[in-house]
């Protein structure tokens, strides 16, 4: 087995150094500056920005059927691992969010059939075992009330649907761990907000799901083991939200929370197949999350299509009064495939494909393609700078986890290895340092709202994570045959835009020769979420590499080896 630690210190110290010493190389302007360099002008810019996206929205999107009424029009070499017509009565563990909602109408299923036919997998010994850390009580009890609100007409928003929570996130009377060894057995004395909104709609959790140490340690976690890939087993999910992605890989549950602080809900999402978005910084509240890197995490759903986060994003978002970066007002959210005809799509090449894998390359490409033959323009838009703002955010992440962790410097050795050589190296940032990745960041999100509004884009796709999958023995990826450390590859399309605060949706786009799936990324200005969600509604309308199955699900049978 790789020495974890000798890796991961030999990979992010260099990384580090690096970015310190070109941060350094390149400071602001001295005072008297008029630069809008301070946090306040972030918050000046996206208050702006949010008042143009509630002004600019259009009427919510009335569509003739139900999302689930309009099946993709499967390409003619469509992959027979993928099912397009999931029936939730025959086969609960391959319905999307909306399939079940719309079963559950017609009276073909209810919640409490659902949670039966899951249920035993939550407790099997299959490859995706890995994901499930403890049941929470009461689901049964809940179902049994979603069933009754069904038949009695008094159904929720999300009335019935089960859900993993990244065991980060609070959920009241259950243990939740941050994956750590350091909080031992601790029990959450409240539901954090976005479980509590869940609930309140209607959904039930059902589980915690696994995660690395406190949303940042390595993928060999020293208190549950490592998460293998549905894909396969030899593979990891991705990281941090690593339950999450393998339990909905494996159709185990239709929809999870996740958290986003460099990538962590859209690299499982990658990895495993599977759809998540990091909605824009402030959308969602934090309150009852562990913080890792306050001014970069994000709360977001996982599932399998941008039609089931819509609906989940639009119940949880909006300020819940105590976390303070949260905005009251709401925009639209919505994911209306028609609203593709006419969208203008950004298409950069440079920093985003480079070290990228050509399936990768190429499942982009062809992404664009479909965007075309739906009507969207596509535009070539590049930014600057973006490997300087890269060595920006390792600066940020690790000032905060220093800050975040250092009270438990005397129990260092409790952190599993890549944990505990990230806090090692986490105060290596000066005051100076962290403060002036502080003070680029509103110079950096001002620079990039204006290109995209120079270029008059309203969304940008990039490449998804540059390979496929890491193996677990030696924490390496392929790209083009080159092997890389996971950490040279994983962050590099995703962190930025936790830097700068811009919503991120990750989707499946296809499969690499290894058999394992690619993503792609769109992304948008603040607070324009809905348009990153209805270009991927429309692009898996026609597609369905967000319904392919992998060898070891809930739906095709176990492949553990």
């Amino acid at each position: 087995m790789t020495d974890v630690a000798a890796v991961v210190r030999g990979t992010i110290a260099p990384q580090l150094d690096r970015a310190l010493a070109a941060s350094r190389a390149n400071p602001l302007p001295a005072a008297p500056s008029a630069l809008r360099a301070e946090p306040a002008h972030s918050a000046q810019l996206f208050d702006r920005l949010l008042g143009a996206a509630i002004d600019a929205a259009p009427t919510a999107a009335r569509p003739e059927d139900p999302p689930s009424a309009s099946r993709p029009a499967a390409d003619p070499a469509a992959d027979p691992a993928a099912d397009p017509a999931a029936d939730p009565a025959a086969d609960p563990a391959a319905a999307t969010v909306v399939e079940l909602l719309d079963a559950y109408r017609s009276g073909t299923t209810t919640p409490s059939a659902v949670l039966a036919a899951l249920a035993p997998h939550w407790t099997s010994d299959d490859v995706w075992s890995d994901a499930v850390l403890r049941l929470v009580d009461g689901a049964e009890a809940a179902a049994a009330e979603s069933t009754r609100r069904w038949a009695n007409d008094e159904a929720r928003p999300l009335e019935g649907i089960p859900f993993a929570v990244k065991d980060i996130i609070d959920v009241a009377g259950t243990i939740v761990t941050s994956g750590s060894l350091q909080t031992g057995d601790r029990v959450a004395p409240a539901d954090a907000t976005v479980v509590a909104r869940l609930r309140a709609a209607g959904a039930i959790p059902v589980f915690t799901a696994a995660t690395t140490e406190f949303a940042c340690g390595g993928p060999h976690n020293a208190r549950y083991g490592a998460v293998r890939n549905p894909w396969d087993p030899e593979r990891w999910t991705g990281g941090s939200s690593t339950g999450s992605g393998s339990a909905l890989a494996a159709r185990i549950v239709p929809l999870a929370l996740g958290s986003d602080t460099g990538g962590s809900i859209r690299v499982p999402s990658a990895l495993c197949g599977t759809t998540g978005i990091k909605p824009t910084y402030g959308l969602v509240p934090r309150t009852g999350v562990a913080s890792l890197s306050w001014t970069l995490d994000h709360v977001g759903p996982m599932a399998r299509s941008a039609e089931d986060l819509a609906l989940v994003l639009a119940v949880v978002a909006g300020s819940d009064g105590e976390d303070p970066t949260s905005f009251t007002a709401v925009p639209l959210i919505e994911a209306a495939p028609e609203r593709v005809e006419g969208l203008r799509i950004g298409v950069p090449r440079g920093w985003f494909t480079e070290r990228v894998d050509t399936a990768v390359l190429d499942a982009h490409a062809a992404t664009t393609e479909r965007f075309r033959g739906l009507g969207a323009t596509l535009v070539p838009i590049e930014f600057d700078d973006l490997e300087s703002i890269d060595a920006e955010c390792w600066t940020v992440f690790y000032g905060e986890l220093a800050a975040n962790q250092e009270a438990n410097a005397a129990t260092a050795d409790l952190f599993d290895a890549g944990t505990r050589v990230r806090f090692d190296v986490s105060f290596l940032p000066t005051a100076a340092d962290y403060l002036r990745a502080l003070r680029r960041r509103p110079l950096v999100q001002a620079a990039m709202v204006a290109r995209m509004d120079e270029a008059g884009v309203d969304v940008v796709l990039t490449p998804g994570i540059g390979a496929t999958a890491p193996r677990l023995d030696d924490l390496t990826m392929s790209v083009d045959g080159e092997r890389f450390n996971l950490h040279d590859v994983v962050p590099r399309n995703t962190r930025l835009f936790d830097y700068v605060g811009f919503p991120a949706l990750m989707m499946p786009a296809g499969t690499a020769p290894d058999g394992l799936p690619v993503g792609v990324q769109l992304v948008a200005r603040p607070w324009d979420d809905r348009l990153v969600l209805s270009a991927a509604a429309a692009f898996q309308r026609v597609t369905t590499h967000h319904r392919l199955v992998p060898p070891s699900s809930a739906v095709r049978g176990p492949t553990d080896q």
